[in-house]
């Protein structure tokens, strides 16, 4: 399923912005080996020369509407951003150009996401070497970065709290080890082999339901614990945060 709808976003790109299209990069879960059968979107950044105008915007809205008819359900997961090659080569967070008049539509991640892709975490569909575009982010961007999950988290507890736990998994790995380059099920196998025994049904909960097969008793105990490990992982987060910044200021 993935492969050859990813042909068919890369193909509909060109046939969409012709010369303007400069690189089509995939990111994220999908790169990583563990992750198995576990893949519930596909996370991509595409780079064009310059900014879209509406009949392209259009154009590309409509190709995303049709894969999402051709290939259910993945190929309505296609969660990305287009950017222009100027923005992409900066480190702060570029404007998405299918909507780019809403700030909510810039890549808030974009610290993170470069440095996945730098350290190899991608596919490339189309264009140059990922390398010769994307920006070698500080520590200063990967903190904010890291900053900004744990706020999205935080507003979707009780939306999807299977996520939520996976990603506070990660997201006291990265704090921890300062290594943001990692997968949710790589993040999950570390907490069951560092937390206290008690997270250990939760996070294998939120791990069958990433997997799709969910036990009985996994939903209500994922909307029932996942607010108490919040709180136990923004305890973690703080000490490892202030063991950090104390070794930036060395």
């Amino acid at each position: 399923m993935v492969v050859p709808l990813c042909r068919e976003f890369l193909r509909g790109l060109q046939a969409c912005l012709g010369r303007k299209l400069v690189g089509v990069y995939i990111y994220g879960a999908i790169t990583f080996p563990e992750t198995g059968a576990a893949i519930h979107d596909v996370d991509f950044h595409a780079i064009v020369a310059d900014a879209l105008i509406d009949a392209e915007q259009d154009s590309v809205v409509r190709l995303l509407e049709s894969l999402r008819r051709e290939f259910p359900p993945l190929g309505g997961e296609l969660d990305g951003y287009m950017i222009t090659l100027a923005d992409a080569c900066k480190t702060t967070p570029p404007t998405n150009q299918l909507w780019p008049r809403s700030k909510a539509q810039r890549d808030e991640s974009w610290a993170l996401h470069c440095a996945h892709i730098r350290a190899g975490r991608r596919i490339v569909l189309f264009g140059p070497d990922s390398d010769t575009i994307y920006p070698q982010p500080s520590e200063r961007d990967i903190e904010e970065a890291l900053g900004g999950e744990l706020q999205y988290v935080a507003e979707r507890l009780e939306v999807d709290p299977a996520y939520c736990v996976l990603n506070l998994c990660r997201l006291m790995y990265s704090y921890q080890t300062k290594n943001v380059v990692v997968s949710k099920q790589a993040s999950a196998q570390w907490a069951l082999d560092e937390l206290d025994k008690k997270w250990h049904a939760l996070i294998e909960a939120a791990r069958r339901s990433y997997r799709r097969s969910r036990a009985p008793g996994d939903s209500g105990m994922l909307h029932g614990e996942v607010r108490a490990f919040f709180e136990t992982a923004q305890r973690q987060i703080a000490t490892s945060l202030g063991a950090w910044r104390e070794e930036q200021h060395r």
